[in-house]
């Protein structure tokens, strides 16, 4: 990724509604190389959606959690197919470690964290879990200093 695809992602996330022209603009570059390079970043799936980010805090779920799973073993697949069926969970990643799996999640109020999280060791695929409720964000995602390190 070279400095104009650095500079014109961290735009986009600066003012994601843009227009490809005033996105231009401010790049000082033609319209059309601005268009070659969202649709050659979007091919090649850096950039991933243009969708609104939505808060889940303001969207009725103010809890955020995150559960670590272990997996009874050989049962990998079985325990991400019951956590796709759970629709506050809205992250799984596979980690290393003394879990296998980390999910972030949402809940409208501690009781509700507490029936999501009996419904995820509702899964006979889950063993054990342990959650940590976030309290505050501190840093939220980014990725802009990232594009512009330049390492």
């Amino acid at each position: 990724m070279d400095e104009l695809d650095a500079r014109l992602l961290t735009t986009m996330r600066a003012h994601p509604r843009i227009g490809l022209t005033e996105l231009a603009r401010l790049l000082g570059v033609a319209r059309g190389t601005v268009q070659a390079r969202v649709e050659k970043l979007t091919a090649r799936g850096v950039i991933v959606d243009f969708g609104p980010t939505i808060s889940t805090a303001d969207a009725g779920y103010p809890i955020m959690a995150f559960i670590s799973l272990q997996i009874a073993q050989g049962r990998l697949a079985e325990s991400v197919e019951a956590l796709r069926a759970v629709p506050q969970i809205l992250e799984v990643y596979g980690t290393s470690g003394q879990y296998d799996l980390l999910c972030r999640v949402v809940a409208r109020s501690t009781d509700h964290l507490q029936e999501v999280i009996a419904r995820v060791l509702a899964s006979p695929a889950v063993q054990r879990t342990d959650t940590t409720i976030a309290l505050s964000t501190q840093v939220p995602y980014r990725v802009e200093p990232l594009l512009l390190a330049r390492d």
